[in-house]
This record gives structure tokens, C-alpha cells and sequence, in this order.
């Protein structure tokens, strides 16, 4: 084997529940798991606040200190935990390959991808600032915290219209908003949140700023067509 070449059991990618998960698992089969972060150590629940629809927590916990028992747990079991990213990977050959973003080649029997998901931001530096201050990524995760309340969901996606029919449940309006005239959802999506009577669709309109400076107070919202703004009170 050529030098500086790395040989190992197991490699994981990825550092969310399923990554710890999988390394919990192989490190107790004695696979020697190494574990590569990526650039989000912890995934999407690392900006998430309570965490309560997970058994064990009967108090609820912080998302940040879920991940980091997780961690705990998987290095408790001889977990090798790099704070690093894979770059690439090559399955074609009988030996599966893998090279750090810092150009470290490893050699792995087996390799579990699971990188999950990230969020898609709107790229606001208020919408930066109020994370978790009332602008999520999550409905499922931080819904509950906004039940009663007014919101908004941006997108006109699958993803979107899930999360807007999901709130429909907790929130009296749900305004959502889709930058073009239709929406790119399923059509099946689209009927739930057409027939859903507390789902507002906001046609060709782009959010242009979160307001407020401790926590959310409202969204400024620009329509694309005619370039009018307005406030919506979420």
C-alpha cells in the first residue's frame, strides 16, 4: 500500500444522530470506527433549540447538548472523531476510498454515508441574527414554540408545503411565501394546502428582511412583479 495511505475498518461521514448512531453501533462490534464532522459537527439539530419528541429527555433537551451526549457516547466506545470533511469518495474498485478535504487518502472495508441535510437559508443577516430567536429551519422541531402565533414558511416546494400544512395544525395563519406564480410542489402537496382554509399563499413574493432586534416582530416582504413592499406580522 502506498505511504501515507490510511487502512481502516469502518469509516462514517456525516456527525448528526444517525452518524453517532452508526458509530455507537460499529465501535461495539469492534469495527474501529473513525467518524469525519464534516463542516456542521452535529447537523441541522445543532440550531435547534428544545428538543422534545426524543424518549429519554422527559424535560426536554438543547439540541447543541443532544449531539454533544451523542458524541460522548460514540468516543465512550472508541469512536475516532475528526473534526474534518470528506471530500470525495471512490466506490468503483474493490477498495473503498476516501480523501479528507486536506487530501488524507483512507482505505475503509466499509464506509456509512450519512450527511443528511442542511438547511436552506435565505441568506439575511437578520435572518442570521434571529435564529432560534424565532426564525428555525425545522417545523417539526421548533413548531411547538410558536403554536397560537402567526408565521410564515418561504419555499413552494415539497419541503415547504409540508412544514406550511404541518403549522396549519398549531398556528391560526400560516402565510406562505412562493417567489413565482405556482407552486413547484407535488400535486397532491398542493391540493392539501390549497384545501387548508388558515394557509395563506403569497404569490411572486421574496422575503427581504426579518424585523426585530432581540426577537422576530414581523417579515418585510417584497412582491417581485410589482416591487411593492409590505409587512406581514408573524
Amino acid at each position: 500500500m502506498a505511504e501515507g495511505i490510511e487502512r481502516i475498518k469502518c469509516l462514517i461521514i456525516g456527525s448528526g444522530p444517525a452518524g453517532y448512531t452508526a458509530a455507537v453501533y460499529a465501535a461495539r462490534a469492534n469495527l474501529e470506527p473513525v467518524l469525519y464532522t464534516g463542516k456542521e459537527p452535529g447537523g441541522q439539530l445543532m440550531i435547534t433549540t428544545d428538543v422534545e419528541n426524543y424518549p429519554g429527555y422527559p424535560d426536554g433537551i438543547m439540541g447543541p447538548q443532544m449531539m454533544e451526549d451523542f458524541r460522548k457516547q460514540a468516543e465512550r466506545f472508541g469512536t475516532d472523531v475528526r473534526y474534518e470533511l470528506i471530500s470525495k469518495v471512490d466506490f468503483t474498485g474493490p477498495v473503498h476510498k476516501a480523501w479528507s478535504e486536506t487530501g488524507h487518502e483512507i482505505h475503509a472495508d466499509s464506509i456509512i454515508i450519512s450527511t443528511g441535510a442542511s438547511a436552506k437559508w435565505l441568506g439575511l443577516e437578520s435572518e442570521k441574527r434571529l435564529t432560534n430567536k424565532g426564525v428555525s429551519a425545522c417545523a417539526v422541531c421548533d413548531g411547538f414554540f410558536f403554536r397560537g402565533q402567526e408565521v410564515a414558511v418561504v419555499g413552494g416546494g415539497d419541503t415547504a408545503a409540508e412544514e406550511a400544512l404541518y403549522l396549519s395544525k398549531l398556528c391560526p395563519v400560516v402565510h406562505l411565501l412562493v417567489r413565482r406564480d405556482e407552486l413547484r410542489a407535488s400535486k397532491i402537496m398542493q391540493e392539501r394546502v390549497f384545501k387548508t382554509k388558515n394557509i395563506q399563499v403569497h404569490w411572486n413574493t421574496e422575503a427581504a428582511e426579518v424585523l426585530g432586534e432581540n426577537e422576530v416582530e414581523g417579515l418585510l416582504v417584497v412582491n417581485n412583479q410589482t416591487k411593492k413592499e409590505s409587512t406581514i406580522p408573524v
